[in-house]
């Protein structure tokens, strides 16, 4: 049977819907409505770069509006009884909804077993393993710390160099995870069943092969309409786990194979909405997973974007934290931001709009600049 055929502009229309645009954001953000994000999304990416904002709180922004951060806090960090996410490497380092720990137990079971591109990380899994577990046992019997915990300590048998490498393999392999963030973003590490709740924890865990494919089928679900590999990238999957996981939802009727002119083979999630339009604005930030997979980003929008944080400042084109502008169905504007906190302003440092961008761009841009700035407590947008 040949493949169902959709045009660019419906596949387009189906992965902004996916990714929770075209609702009319709540008066009130709740911690419902946060849940729902996270739950839609299945992960927010963590970057330590905070010029404008930390990047995990900003794609709840560009789908609610303004929230209360206090309220992520809580579900990413808050008490066992609250917490709603954790930590861990899902498309890089993430915040993921508890009900995905059975999902990724697999990768915590490799990272055991020492199979990571870390050489460093490797030597915890295999001859340096000792020391790792008599952390680990300190942890238990003294409670959470940090690397800098660690590192102070000088006394005795704890005079070894790669306490945070040694930490990070013990997050990797699953005996730790993040209990909370101390200033400056510090992670602070403590065994899982004294941070997440049990309920969680006595989840069954999934073989690898049924895991990869409820990771593939969450990957679907979140984007709507995805090629094999930005299905693969999502999670970070190989593309021989993934492949077999996409043939598994294929078979079980969870995928279907359609064709979008200009795109490789794509696959539709059966539950995906197809809306005849799209009415939304929304400043993305460079992690916000509509558009992290740049070749994705310009099949949807003709919009070719990258970040420039780690080019030189002579040779970048758009600037240090540029964020790409959606209005409705297109991407008509980028701005280069910085929270000014000291001063209470909203630095735009550079704006360009689009070729093909409708008349009401620079209005509909400036009064989502504004929700934002609001949204940061800054008192006015600069320029």
């Amino acid at each position: 049977m040949e493949p169902d055929r959709i045009s660019p502009a419906a596949a387009r229309r189906i992965a902004l819907a996916a990714q929770g645009f075209g609702a009319r954001r709540p008066d009130h953000v709740s911690p419902v409505h946060l849940r729902r994000t996270l739950d839609r999304l299945a992960l927010h990416q963590i970057d330590s770069v905070n010029v404008l904002a930390r990047a995990h709180y900003l794609p709840a922004f560009s789908r609610l509006g303004g929230y209360d951060r206090d309220l992520f806090d809580k579900a990413a960090w808050g008490a066992r009884s609250q917490r709603r996410m954790f930590e861990y490497w899902a498309h890089e380092a993430s915040l993921l909804p508890l009900n995905l720990h059975p999902l990724l137990r697999w990768r915590m079971a490799r990272a055991d077993r020492g199979l990571l591109r870390s050489e460093a990380m490797r030597r915890f899994a295999t001859e340096r393993r000792p020391e790792a577990m008599a952390l680990l046992a300190r942890i238990r019997s003294e409670g959470a710390m940090a690397a800098s915990d660690v590192e102070s300590s000088r006394t005795g048998w704890w005079e070894w160099s790669g306490a945070k490498t040694a930490l990070e393999w013990l997050f990797y392999a699953g005996h730790v995870t993040t209990a909370t963030r101390r200033r400056g973003f510090e992670r602070v590490y403590d065994v899982p069943e004294r941070v997440l709740p049990s309920a969680v924890l006595d989840l069954p865990t999934l073989d690898e092969a049924s895991a990869h494919a409820a990771l593939v089928e969450r990957a679907g679900r979140a984007l709507g309409i995805a090629t094999a590999g930005e299905l693969r990238d999502y999670f970070r999957l190989t593309p021989a786990d993934a492949s077999a996981a996409i043939a598994r939802l294929v078979e079980e009727g969870v995928f279907r194979p359609v064709t979008v002119e200009g795109w490789p083979a794509a696959y539709l999630h059966h539950a995906a909405k197809r809306p005849r339009r799209i009415e939304t604005q929304a400043l993305l930030a460079p992690f916000d997973p509509l558009i992290w997979e740049r070749a994705r980003t310009e099949r949807l929008f003709g919009f070719r974007y990258r970040i420039e944080i780690y080019v030189p400042a002579e040779k970048r084109r758009w600037g240090y934290y540029v964020l790409p502008f959606l209005l409705n169905e297109q991407i008509v504007a980028r701005v280069d931001l910085k929270a000014d906190r000291d001063g209470g302003r909203l630095l735009v440092r550079a704006c360009h709009i689009e070729p093909g961008a409708p008349g009401t761009a620079m209005d509909r841009l400036e009064e989502e600049l504004q929700t934002m700035a609001t949204w940061l407590g800054l008192d006015v947008v600069a320029r």
